[in-house]
């Protein structure tokens, strides 16, 4: 199997390897990741989804939950994938690397009343302390995992029924694209998109469902001046050049009573195939 994987995995590594931020570029951020968003964004995203899930990667996540099970969240974040299952969920397990986001995640599961368990570090390092459940989910983090056959394989040996995957159909940074060429004169990638993940993953035998569907384009952002702060991170832009991403982000179209980059919805891709934890 490994030959017909070598293709789909090795462009996937390089595509997403083309996303590096030059080190001058990064050097002007100081000790702000332009790929660390702030703990209270994935707080707001998980309260939303808990108090009204929504979405097809929810629903293909808890046909495979029902009647009851349990859950592993991998880059779990505050839980927007795995609490608003909460109802039927015999117990709830998170994956994150960063402590903070477990304590958003422990925060969230108190909040609904779901005891979870939480797991300090990176999929797949610390796969062999993590419990096998019964559905696995993994939203928005395929993007950032160049080396996608070991976790990918991970994920399968941690669900007895069904891995769940979300992710944006193009890069989730890719709407900063003009950004990046207007402040900084940089040509960013295009590629991988959620169809390179598909063809990836059926190369290494995995037998995967693909199914793609909008979801309304909520702002992430209370107010104008929290998207100017944010967004200046991601382009590792100073303070003083603020001014300048805000008239980008105005010839963009961007109304400041609602803070909002890109188009009105998003195009999202569920991936789900059969776990197999052996």
């Amino acid at each position: 199997m490994g030959d017909t994987a070598t293709g789909p995995l090795d462009r996937w590594r390089a595509d997403l390897e083309s996303w590096a931020i030059p080190e001058p570029i990064l050097r002007a951020a100081g000790d702000r990741s332009p790929w660390a968003l702030p703990r209270e964004l994935f707080v707001a995203r998980a309260r939303t989804l808990v108090a009204e899930p929504a979405g097809h990667a929810y629903q293909v996540a808890l046909e495979a939950l029902t009647p009851s099970g349990t859950v592993l969240d991998v880059g779990c974040g505050a839980g927007a994938a795995s609490l608003p299952m909460a109802p039927l969920a015999t117990g709830v397990v998170g994956v994150d690397e960063r402590e903070s986001m477990l304590d958003a995640f422990r925060m969230v599961g108190a909040e609904v009343g779901c005891p979870v368990q939480t797991v300090a570090g990176r999929w797949p390092d610390v796969a062999d302390r993590t419990p096998v459940c019964d559905v696995v989910v993994c939203w928005n983090v395929f993007f950032n995992v160049a080396d996608l056959e070991p976790f990918a394989r991970a994920l399968t040996r941690h669900a007895r029924r069904r891995v769940v995957v979300s992710l944006t159909a193009r890069h989730p940074m890719a709407d900063l694209n003009p950004l990046w060429l207007r402040l900084h004169g940089l040509v960013r990638p295009e590629r991988p998109t959620a169809a390179d993940a598909t063809n990836a993953l059926r190369a290494m035998g995995l037998d995967v469902t693909a199914h793609g569907w909008t979801r309304p384009q909520v702002s992430e952002f209370a107010t104008y001046e929290e998207m100017l702060a944010v967004t200046g991170q991601r382009l590792c832009l100073p303070g003083e050049r603020h001014d300048e991403l805000d008239a980008a982000l105005r010839d963009l179209g961007v109304d400041p009573a609602a803070p909002r980059l890109g188009v009105p919805t998003r195009s999202v891709v569920t991936l789900w195939w059969p776990g197999d934890p052996g």
